[in-house]
């Protein structure tokens, strides 16, 4: 590391305190914003007369907007380092969270949650750009899934605790508090991160553009990415808003009883973080691809997944907590890119599949909203039909995207000496 040319004295631990917690702090926000609507969802129903396809596609405009800024987010972090963008995207996602707070109608809290996704797209690939800045190549594996937790810290403030919360205040304080707390991370990221000398990327910012577009014609990227996005939107869009409801309508849970669900499911998903990393590194280890890793991850989360869409099973917590300790499986499709694209592309590659997942996101979030709108509601819940044919019809786009992995000719990695060049 080369934190004293920066200000900043070397070692582990003040690149901890001034870096690393600050941007888990700002990705902290992200995934309890991302996800507190599954908790609060009976108090915009009930405050604005919202049906379930109004529900959904509300809460889905953060991954619309989410999706949209990530490859121009890509340029600017590696271009202007992640450290003033992170700032200032933060800064917009507060005033977004106010809005929220203020809005009355279903238009201006459409409205709202866009600006907040818009000022939460940093979260995650700005701290993995500061992390390749500050942090030695040789730890970045270990550091990344450590601060991915952080992310299912978020998700889990999102359920019990922020249900406990609402017998104290009304949802529209809870979103006041959570702007200060969103502001409070643009501060130490502003205040606290030192700035590292010579980020910007050389070159035109039109070439930094083109190289965007190089990636996305690269035939390797299409064949190991449709099946890693389409599982981690679609099951993102389940556990951030739709496990919620589920819960409710078809498990026959009171509020504070699925909250604890969906607190289980979210303690699952932040333990997947980590253990998925190990499993993986054992794997490796042992000669085991990286894709072979990747399909065995999803078959087994599909696999979870129809258990709960079709009740073969009787519902029970520990399929919905399989549900959350497998969803992080994907995620390994990044390091099996990064493998494939040259290092300089690093936040590029992050941010072009990262768009692809979050607009698969918006997709699911609001088209399973749709479907269930197809059933009537009785006394606000809606029959256990209506969830059955929408988490099966994101069932069946899963598994097309894994038949289309898994086809002959996926190879295991890419090799070295078929990069790219940026």
């Amino acid at each position: 590391m080369n934190g004293a040319a920066a200000g900043l004295p070397p070692g582990p631990l003040r690149v901890l305190a001034t870096v690393l917690l600050p941007f888990a702090a700002g990705y902290f926000c992200s995934y309890l914003l991302r996800a507190v609507n599954a908790v609060v969802a009976p108090d915009l129903v009930a405050a604005v007369g919202l049906s379930a396809g109004d529900l959904g596609l509300l809460t889905a405009a953060y991954f619309l907007t989410f999706a949209l800024l990530q490859v121009p987010l890509g340029v600017a972090l590696d271009r202007w380092g992640p450290r003033r963008v992170q700032a200032a995207l933060l800064a917009i996602a507060t005033v977004g969270i106010l809005l929220f707070a203020l809005a009355e109608t279903r238009t201006g809290l459409f409205a709202a949650r866009a600006v907040i996704g818009f000022g939460m797209a940093g979260g995650l690939m700005a701290a993995l750009k500061a992390i390749t800045l500050w942090v030695p190549r040789e730890r970045w594996p270990l550091v990344n899934g450590c601060f991915m937790a952080m992310g299912g810290l978020g998700a889990l403030a999102a359920t019990a605790p922020a249900e406990a919360a609402l017998h104290f205040v009304d949802w529209r304080s809870l979103f006041v508090g959570l702007a200060a707390i969103t502001a409070g991370a643009a501060a130490l990221v502003l205040f606290l991160v030192p700035e590292k000398p010579a980020t910007a990327a050389p070159g035109r910012l039109a070439d930094q553009f083109a190289a965007v577009a190089r990636i996305y014609r690269d035939p390797f990227f299409w064949r190991i990415t449709p099946a890693a996005v389409a599982t981690l939107g679609i099951t993102m869009a389940i556990q951030t808003l739709w496990a919620g409801p589920w819960l409710r309508d078809v498990g026959g849970l009171g509020r504070e009883a699925a909250a604890a669900y969906l607190l289980a499911i979210a303690a699952a998903l932040t333990a997947g973080f980590a253990l998925s990393g190990v499993v993986t590194d054992i794997l490796v280890r042992r000669g085991v691809a990286l894709t072979r890793v990747m399909g065995g991850a999803l078959v087994l989360l599909i696999a979870v997944q129809a258990l709960i869409t079709f009740q073969v099973a009787a519902p029970s917590l520990l399929l919905w907590v399989l549900f959350g300790l497998l969803s992080n499986g994907a995620i390994v499709f990044f390091p099996i890119l990064n493998r494939h694209f040259p290092p300089e592309l690093a936040a590029r590659v992050n941010t072009a599949t990262n768009l692809l997942n979050f607009g698969i996101g918006f997709a699911a979030q609001a088209a399973i909203g749709w479907i269930i709108d197809l059933w009537p509601a009785t006394d606000g819940r809606y029959p256990p039909d209506a969830y059955r044919w929408a988490f099966a019809a994101m069932l069946a786009v899963q598994v097309l995207a894994l038949l289309w992995f898994l086809a002959p000719g996926t190879p295991p990695v890419s090799r070295p000496g078929r990069r790219h060049r940026a």
